[in-house]
Order: C-alpha cells, then sequence, then structure tokens
C-alpha cells in the first residue's frame, strides 16, 4: 500500500497486524539460518514488532526500517529503551547498541545502508503490499542485499476472492516466481491456520494457510 495508509493506521491505531508476542515461527525455525552472534538482522517495514526485541534476546544485532514515527518511537517507548537519534537526508535514525530503525521510506535504502547484514526476517512486509508492489519490493531488496544472505519468509495465503488485504494473500507459487531466479527456496512448512484466527473467519474466509520459507540468495542480478 501507499505510505500514506500505513500512516494514517498507525495515527488511527488501527494496528490489528501488531502481535502482542514474538512469532512462534520466527521462534522455532530461526535456527536453522546457522548465525553467529552478534551477526545483524535485518526486518523490513518493521513496526514496533516484538520480534526485534526476540533477535536481540538471542545476541543478534537488529536493523529494521519504518516509515512510521509513531511506530518507531513506541517501539522504543514500549521497551524502556532510549535510543540516540540522528536525522539525515534519507532516514531518521534510531540507534541503540543492539537496535538500529531507521524511520523512512524502504525504497531509499541503498546497498551501504545494508552491507553488514547477514539475514533478513519478513513476517509483515510481503504481505503488507499489493501484488504490483509486491515485485517491486523484492527487486529492491534483493538488488541491495549482500549475495549469500538467507531469509525467513513468512506469508499468508487464502482466496481474495473471500477478502481483500492487507494482509495479502501470497501463495506459494507466487514466492516461487518472485524469488527463484535469484535464491534457493526452501518451504520449511505449510499450515492451515483458519481456527487461530477467527477474525479472518468472521470476513468470510473458508481456508487460511501460514507458508513459512527459507530463502538462500545466489544472485541479485535483475536483467
Amino acid at each position: 500500500m501507499e505510505k500514506d495508509y500505513w500512516l494514517r493506521r498507525w495515527k488511527q491505531q488501527e494496528i490489528g497486524f501488531h502481535q502482542s508476542k514474538a512469532n512462534s515461527y520466527l521462534c522455532e525455525h530461526w535456527e536453522k539460518l546457522y548465525l553467529d552472534q552478534d551477526d545483524t538482522v535485518f526486518v523490513p517495514l518493521c513496526g514496533k514488532s516484538l520480534d526485534i526485541s526476540w533477535l536481540c534476546s538471542q545476541n543478534y544485532k537488529v536493523l529494521g526500517v519504518e516509515v512510521s514515527t509513531i511506530a518507531v518511537e513506541s517501539f522504543f517507548k514500549e521497551n524502556k529503551l532510549i535510543p540516540n537519534i540522528n536525522c539525515c537526508e534519507r532516514f531518521d535514525r534510531y540507534e541503540t547498541d543492539r537496535i538500529s530503525i531507521f524511520r523512512g521510506d524502504f525504497f531509499n535504502l541503498n546497498k551501504q545502508d545494508l552491507v553488514k547484514v547477514r539475514a533478513v526476517y519478513d513476517r509483515a512486509s510481503l504481505v503488507a503490499l499489493p501484488q504490483k508492489m509486491r515485485y517491486m519490493y523484492v527487486r529492491h531488496l534483493l538488488e541491495i542485499l549482500p549475495l549469500n544472505i538467507q531469509i525467513l519468509l513468512i506469508t499468508c495465503e487464502y482466496s481474495q476472492l473471500e477478502m481483500q488485504g492487507p494482509p495479502f494473500s501470497v501463495s506459494v507459487n507466487e514466492v516461487e516466481d518472485l524469488f527463484s531466479r535469484h535464491s534457493n527456496i526452501c518451504l520449511l512448512e505449510r499450515l492451515d491456520v483458519l481456527n487461530q484466527y477467527p477474525k479472518f473467519y468472521k470476513r468470510g474466509l473458508s481456508k487460511l494457510h501460514a507458508n513459512i520459507f527459507l530463502l538462500t540468495l545466489k544472485n541479485n542480478q535483475y536483467e
């Protein structure tokens, strides 16, 4: 969605996408990435996610990007952290010893911003974007990431004839279309989760699946 949409959602506190604890799929599957302690994990469109705090508790550093000032300042306030704030041309940078959040537009990131990144965690980015923007997002992400990066990607899948996003439905086939030329793709799990989300049942869904992928970037050159 356009950034004004998300700025409005945060301003009006329409943030049903925010989870009250660390994501269970993250906790279960993160060890499959075999990272070293103090490696940096990139969390795009991070909001005020508690997944950031969980990653830090596992001795990783986190670099996030988020367009909403409300979301960024809420994260640090709710976690009782006092960041150093540096206002730059492209981003306002909120930083502590282990956490850096760039307040600004994801599409303004460049290779130098992510040079220290060793993995990506995407639970809420790809599914937040309509189809056309998903292609733009993946293209930009792969262009700015270092090679051999691993990505833990979580998507949801349902019939968009029954419900419109966000979160948008991102199928296994679409992930393959978006990433297969550039990454090795492993589908770790595909789970029927509708009974865990009664609000989506009330919105008309008859099926809802969670797909958890481990992607390994092999090249980032677009033709």
